[in-house]
């Protein structure tokens, strides 16, 4: 396993989280809509927190956006050149410490179809669907990392 760190990220990684975005294989085919034009801005991370998980050469290896204020996962991916490294664990464990610390009891998450799978394996619960509105045009699982009880 390559040495990996995660760190928050900064305005200056935009573009190298918006190609990991848009290059992202679990984006192909009819939800390929989603991050058509997607764009990880600077001002969106300087003003969320967000990680980014890099090797040893500062290479992008995944990263995840948190909302404090809405208490919800809204960005996680992995680089398809990384996927079965266990980066996407160490993301999701590092994103529930985050929250955790920031005095979140809970974490929402509206899954890709594709990763709910994914979710569940590293702790969610699913809560609910999400039913398809606008580009999107099918429905998403809703999930939940319960804070307060993983640490109980």
């Amino acid at each position: 396993m390559p040495e990996i760190t995660i760190r928050r990220a900064t305005a200056a990684d935009s573009r190298r989280l918006t190609r990991l975005v848009r290059g992202s294989s679990a984006y192909q085919g009819p939800y390929a809509v989603m991050v058509d034009g997607y764009q990880v801005g600077g001002a969106y991370i300087e003003h969320h927190p967000v990680h980014v998980a890099v090797d040893a050469d500062d290479r992008v290896l995944g990263f995840y956006a948190l909302l404090l204020d809405e208490a919800e996962l809204d960005l996680a991916f992995v680089a398809d050149s990384a996927q079965g490294l266990g980066i996407g664990r160490r993301l999701i464990e590092h994103m529930t410490g985050e929250a955790r610390a920031a005095g979140l009891a809970a974490v929402r998450v509206v899954a890709h179809p594709p990763a709910e799978e994914f979710y569940l394996r590293t702790g969610a619960r699913r809560t609910g669907t999400v039913t398809a509105t606008g580009r999107v045009h099918w429905d998403r699982p809703e999930l939940s990392y319960d804070l307060a009880a993983a640490t109980a």
